[in-house]
């Protein structure tokens, strides 16, 4: 090896290892350095139309971006990082009007989340989501709704997770 190729392996090596150091690689993640568990319970199903695979859906998926994410342990309760929330709404609804009749339809989903960062209380909040998806009137909710719900729920994932750790 020549001693180019030897400072060039060194170099890496050095910036490997010095950002091996860090606690989350994500950029645009703000997660105290102290923090090392979340929590996530079970989010309820308090709408009045109920879907009953969205209360499972929307917690795995928080789980599964914080999982991916971070490197923060997923415990059932009272970690560094706290969510709990419920779904408030899901709805449907018309939105393009064409003749005599809806054009397009909008699925609508709505949770309240609230989140408690024990080592930064400025960062706790209480705050409702919504997000929406539009389908074609001339199908059944049924026929989509699986896709819809993935769909929406992972906006409003992405939107609760930078809203508790994004630092954009």
């Amino acid at each position: 090896m020549t001693y180019k190729n030897i400072f060039s392996y060194l170099i890496i090596l050095a910036t490997i290892t010095a950002c091996s150091g860090l606690k989350y690689s994500a950029i645009g993640v703000d997660i105290p350095p102290d923090a090392k568990t979340v929590s996530i319970k079970t989010f309820q199903n308090n709408a009045s139309l109920v879907n009953l695979k969205l209360s499972n859906e929307i917690t795995t998926l928080l789980k599964d971006k914080f999982q991916s994410q971070t490197k923060l342990d997923i415990i059932d309760s009272r970690g560094d990082l706290q969510f709990e929330g419920e779904i408030t709404n899901y709805s449907v609804s018309a939105t393009a009007i064409g003749e005599d009749k809806a054009a397009m339809n909008r699925l609508t989903i709505t949770v309240r989340v609230t989140y408690i960062n024990k080592l930064d209380e400025k960062k706790n909040f209480e705050q409702s989501f919504a997000r929406y998806a539009d389908y074609d009137s001339s199908k059944n909710l049924s026929e989509v709704e699986d896709n819809l719900v993935t769909q929406i729920c992972e906006v409003l994932i992405d939107d609760i997770f930078n809203k508790a750790v994004g630092n954009w």
